[in-house]
């Protein structure tokens, strides 16, 4: 077992924490009794790190704590877990049954009006809706087709009448339905979308067209099978006029299941994962729905063919509309954080219990979360994690805040679109990720399916494509950067340009740009690297985060100001068109590093509320490690720039490995703290298994070496 000396400390946040505490209350926990051996080689003053399990597993799951711990106990329940090894349709048919269990569970109705039956809780359906991930990621998902998204079209982009008519048979289950927004040959470009609904006055209808192949409808969850309704996306077309994108309820079958006059679909088949979930492919050959059926909160259209909209921009009416589905993406930050927490779980347990190769001891192996590789491969992914929960929590309290009406202000709605687009990526990714690490980390075993990794990895692969393309996602937010950026600096000097800084009011978790005002001036280099002792602290590590966020767009904005200044000049939009194509690179590597920012600030504001010494030592180390891990991962960046000298750059690498290893130790509570039970791990490997089988192995040797029967050796015999 590798023991780590625990006397320094690292960070600001640490200072003034130099004394003897009291074990925490779960002063049996792995850490606290390494903190104990700990004291044979650290000075009696130093503060012994601990995780209080139980405090910190409680303060992750956030103001929605209950709805959490409800919606965990029911993916606890056998019934709503995935069963390996079913074929699609047996997959697809265990599915759709479980949605009734939901149902029955009352789990699906957080999010509607309460005079409906609902709870008007928006924060607590998506804290819910993001656990059930651990049941069934099919499950999930289906889930959310029928209530986050055909429920929740119909309940944000539909007016009283669509509420009274709709939900009540959409929250029951009885009309289950598709969202049908993406067609074949447009999937994140939705402006464009080939699907017409052309108004006709003379019988006060819509007549919905596919005109082309690349205009079906694609991709849709319910779709293939289950589906009795649709909400479609359509160009609404009334007098002769385009009015953009709106959205319609239209049945598309009967209930014996068969499609209704002018509807057609396909089924898209086995897909690389999310198998439970019939996704399918619709088209509409000129059907007919009564202009009722127009969900017209942003737009209207009277019995005449008059279209009105209380937003006259077309484009800003566009994305109002989009901008109320936004729940998607938040949803995706939140259960791809999920699935990392239980492959962070499999892969720590077993690491920390599988024994390999007799290294230090000629007859123990040495269990695999002692070979400094593995912790490398580990726990940076874990402190990661961390860092997308706290920031998943930001990101939730900021769509309860717009979504229950309490702050819903143009300004805040964009200001939550931003951070959706800028976390939705970097969780979806991350979760990949860990689950692909996780898997090798485990070896062959982990390749089995009875241990899951294989399975989620499978599953949440389309997490990073559905709800928004990553890369366009974060072209979003480097747009919004950008304009914030031209907004402040559109007359200034190159000088102003080069000490730019994206502000953020000191009250407020987001603004515009998401960041924080800076501490010090960052062009100040000798003093933001002077050493790895001042990069430790917090102040250090935001202003070299910061920079690089502010250098980029700053740079960026001033590679785009000759499309701006030559906008009126014939050829102006080609030219501008291909300038913004040689800097898109740049543009989504600027948004993913604000987006890594982000996480970094809502984990060193999360540190602020942690007051139990011990539990804030080991995580501002963790802390640490995912700030420091991120300039390291930049330090192309940092060196080319001359923010880092070579020297202070592989001090960075050092201390990282450095951090890595002091918190091998803690690794099992950290995992822990997640709150996870068996039920919703369910890995073999996880369940304590390969410590019974290490130990009875060891058992057998000692008492093999001890009867003094044990052949000998023949190294030793040589010898």
């Amino acid at each position: 077992m590798v023991t780590t000396a625990v006397t320094d400390t690292t960070s600001a946040e640490n200072a003034g924490l130099k004394k003897v505490i009291t074990p925490s209350k779960n002063a049996g926990s792995t850490s606290a009794r390494n903190a104990r051996t700990a004291k044979s080689v650290a000075p009696e003053t130093s503060t012994p790190p601990a995780i209080d399990i139980d405090w910190l597993s409680h303060y992750l799951l956030g103001t929605w704590s209950e709805a959490r711990l409800e919606s965990r106990r029911v993916a606890g329940r056998p019934e709503l877990q995935r069963i390996e090894g079913q074929t699609v349709a047996e997959h697809r048919k265990t599915v759709f049954g479980q949605l009734h269990l939901l149902v029955q569970e009352g789990a699906v109705n957080k999010a509607f009006p309460k005079h409906l039956g609902g709870e008007d809780d928006h924060g607590g359906n998506i804290a819910g809706f993001e656990e059930l991930v651990t049941a069934d990621p099919s499950l999930q998902i289906k889930s959310g087709v029928q209530w986050g998204l055909f429920g929740a079209a119909v309940l944000h982009l539909g007016t009283e009448y669509h509420h009274e008519t709709f939900l009540p048979a959409i929250m029951s289950l009885e009309v289950p339905g598709a969202f049908a927004m993406t067609e074949t040959g447009h999937g994140s470009d939705v402006a464009s979308i080939g699907t017409t609904a052309t108004y006709d006055a003379a019988t006060e209808e819509f007549v919905l067209n596919t005109p082309f192949r690349g205009a079906w409808k694609d991709y849709l969850g319910n779709a293939a099978v289950d589906g009795t309704a649709a909400v479609v996306f359509a160009q609404l077309i009334t007098a002769g006029v385009n009015h953009g994108v709106h959205a319609f309820y239209v049945p598309i079958r009967s209930v014996e299941g068969t499609f209704l006059e002018g509807v057609g679909g396909e089924d898209d088949g086995i897909k690389g994962g999310l198998n439970g979930i019939d996704n399918g492919r619709l088209h509409f050959d000129h059907v007919r729905v009564p202009r009722l059926n127009l969900l017209n909160r942003y737009g209207d259209v009277a019995a005449d063919g008059t279209y009105t909209s209380s937003i006259s921009s077309p484009g800003r009416r566009f994305f109002t509309m989009l901008g109320t589905l936004v729940q998607g993406r938040v949803s995706l930050d939140g259960a791809s954080t999920a699935a990392a927490k239980i492959a962070l779980i499999i892969a720590i347990t077993y690491g920390s219990q599988r024994r390999q190769f007799t290294a230090g001891s000629d007859t123990d192996e040495e269990v695999l979360l002692d070979y400094q590789k593995h912790q490398s491969r580990l726990l940076p992914r874990l402190a990661t994690t961390y860092a997308a929960s706290f920031a998943h929590e930001v990101l939730l309290t900021k769509f309860d805040s717009v979504f229950s009406g309490a702050h819903d202000t143009d300004v805040d709605r964009q200001d939550l679109e931003t951070l959706a687009a800028a976390l939705k990526p970097l969780s979806t990714w991350h979760g990949l990720d860990t689950l692909q690490e996780a898997r090798e980390a485990c070896g062959g075993v982990g390749f089995l399916a009875e241990n899951r990794l294989t399975s989620l990895r499978a599953d949440l692969d389309v997490y990073a494509t559905f709800e928004g393309d990553n890369h366009v996602l974060l072209q979003l937010v480097a747009k919004r950067l950008l304009t914030d950026y031209s907004r402040k600096f559109a007359k200034a000097d190159v000088g102003v340009l080069a000490r730019y800084a994206v502000e953020q009011a000191a009250d407020r978790a987001v603004n515009g740009a998401g960041l924080r005002r800076l501490a010090q001036n960052v062009s100040d280099r000798g003093s933001v690297a002077r050493s790895v002792g001042q990069l430790r602290s917090a102040r250090s590590q935001r202003a070299l985060l910061t920079d690089r966020v502010e250098t980029m767009v700053a740079e960026i904005a001033g590679n785009l100001r000759p499309a701006a200044t030559g906008s009126k000049k014939p050829g102006a939009k080609k030219k501008a068109a291909d300038l913004f194509n040689q800097n898109q690179n740049a543009m989504i590597e600027a948004a993913r590093a604000h987006g890594e920012l982000l996480q970094w600030e809502a984990f060193t504001d999360a540190l602020a509320k942690i007051d139990d010494p011990g539990t804030k030592t080991v995580m501002t180390w963790l802390r640490d490690l995912f700030g420091l891990g991120l300039i390291q991962k930049h330090a192309a960046w940092y060196l080319i720039n001359g923010r880092l000298s070579p020297s202070r750059a592989r001090a960075v690498e050092a201390y990282v490995e450095r951090l890595t290893s002091r918190l091998r130790p803690h690794a099992l509570d950290l995992v822990a703290a997640f709150g996870y039970g068996p039920e919703h791990v369910r890995a073999p490997i996880a369940s304590g298994a390969e410590a019974a089988r290490q130990s009875e192995a060891r058992e057998y040797y000692r008492d093999l070496r001890a009867s003094g029967t044990a052949p000998v050796d023949e190294k030793a015999q040589k010898k």
